[in-house]
């Protein structure tokens, strides 16, 4: 039983890596790697950091469609992300340009590390300690001494 249950897993384990892209046919060779690259560069609008390549979401299966209708009709890539900007706002590019409408994207992130450097600093994690006088070692063996 335990072998049958193993032989499956394993007949079954290379469906765990396939990938949503839908299998569109492109005349030009050129184009399906377009179509792969502006994929992988393209966050799907509903999924939460998922690539419209590898997300299973409907909107990303009709985002699909519209770039692949989009390339086959012309569009340059510059286009296609112009297009998908416009409707869904600049979460659907991994990598916006920056622009007074989303500098909270490109700022927030070096202000929580220097937040994150002061707030280390001040639990002293940087600061040196200062070394221990007499009458500190001698209250400390005194402590060591009553412990049982």
């Amino acid at each position: 039983m335990m072998l049958r249950i193993c032989t499956l897993l394993i007949a079954t384990s290379g469906l765990l890596g396939a990938s949503a892209i839908d299998g569109f046919d492109f005349s030009d060779p050129d184009l399906a790697d377009r179509y792969r690259e502006l994929l992988a560069e393209l966050r799907c609008p509903k999924c939460l950091n998922e690539s419209l390549a590898s997300s299973g979401a409907p909107i990303a299966r009709d985002l699909r469609r519209t770039v692949r209708r989009l390339l086959e009709d012309g569009a340059t890539d510059d286009d296609v992300r112009v297009h998908l900007q416009e409707r869904y706002g600049d979460f659907v590019l991994y990598d916006p340009e920056f622009r007074m409408t989303n500098w909270p994207l490109w700022a927030i992130p070096p202000l929580l590390l220097l937040v994150a450097i002061v707030v280390v600093g001040r639990v002293g994690l940087f600061r040196r300690r200062a070394p221990l006088d007499d009458r500190e070692r001698e209250r400390i063996a005194r402590l060591l001494e009553d412990d049982p």
